[in-house]
């Protein structure tokens, strides 16, 4: 006969290989779901500024502001083993020195964030269901408006984003220290698909297939050129209007 010990190591190891088993089918099954991810962008302002793009600079240098429209629906890349969503946009222009043509382009990310799936924004707590445990929490304005904030998050569909005149999270430099004038630059979205288990999926592109995922429709703005920056402690500005021309016009440097 099998002694504890025996049993106890069969059962365990059967146990591991169900678990792991599933994992594997778990991760290949989101094949199978359709993605059709498709996004919107408009640059909305193009500020050019001289100064310290951050606190721990420790040289004056040229830095850009891009405000941008951002209409996403990224609600196809959840499913049931979806943990989160990074999303960011990248601002990607070319070299303005002639004999480096052959590089590749320069990229730098403006903004981001994280959309976590239901699953995330209401993780399990089996506390809630035993009662006696914790002591009811006193509801106060500042509780009823952030319970009322989630409650209104909780209703929206995770993966729209939906954003007018939105500020960037992060400066545009450049390794020369100059960044006006640049021409022939672009705002591209990309993302990161994060699963529960299974490996991570990037980004693909307008027109790429695979199965019955699709790239993302649009998820790319026209090009654009920054203002020239004129003179030393100011700013030179280009305003896109919502009739798509743009005008040029001078903004205080922000120091």
């Amino acid at each position: 006969m099998h002694s504890t010990l025996v049993r106890a190591q069969n059962t365990f190891g059967f146990f591991t290989t169900v678990a792991f088993c599933t994992a594997i089918l778990t991760a290949l099954s989101v094949l199978v779901a359709t993605q059709n991810p498709s996004a919107s962008i408009e640059v909305r302002n193009v500020q050019v500024v001289k100064g310290r793009p951050h606190y721990y600079s420790s040289k004056r240098e040229e830095y850009a502001h891009i405000k941008f429209d951002l209409d996403a629906d990224f609600t196809s890349l959840f499913n049931w083993n979806t943990k989160q969503l990074f999303v960011w946009i990248t601002a990607t222009y070319r070299s303005t020195n002639t004999s480096a043509t052959s590089l590749p382009a320069s990229q730098a990310i403006i903004w981001d964030t994280i959309i976590n799936s239901r699953s995330q924004l209401h993780p399990f707590s089996p506390l809630k269901y035993i009662e006696g445990l914790q002591a009811p929490p006193k509801k106060t304005i500042k509780s009823r408006r952030s319970s009322e904030s989630k409650k209104q998050e909780a209703e929206l569909e995770p993966g729209i984003i939906k954003l007018k005149n939105a500020k960037p999270k992060y400066q545009i430099t450049d390794i020369s220290g100059r960044i006006s004038e640049q021409t022939n630059i672009t705002l591209e979205i990309g993302w990161n698909v994060q699963p529960w288990v299974g490996a991570l999926t990037w980004t693909m592109g307008e027109g790429q297939e695979l199965g019955r995922w699709k790239g993302v429709e649009g998820g790319k703005s026209k090009t654009f050129d920054m203002p020239p920056l004129k003179g030393k402690s100011a700013s030179s500005e280009t305003v896109v209007r919502t009739e798509g021309k743009p005008e040029a016009a001078e903004a205080s440097a922000v120091i």
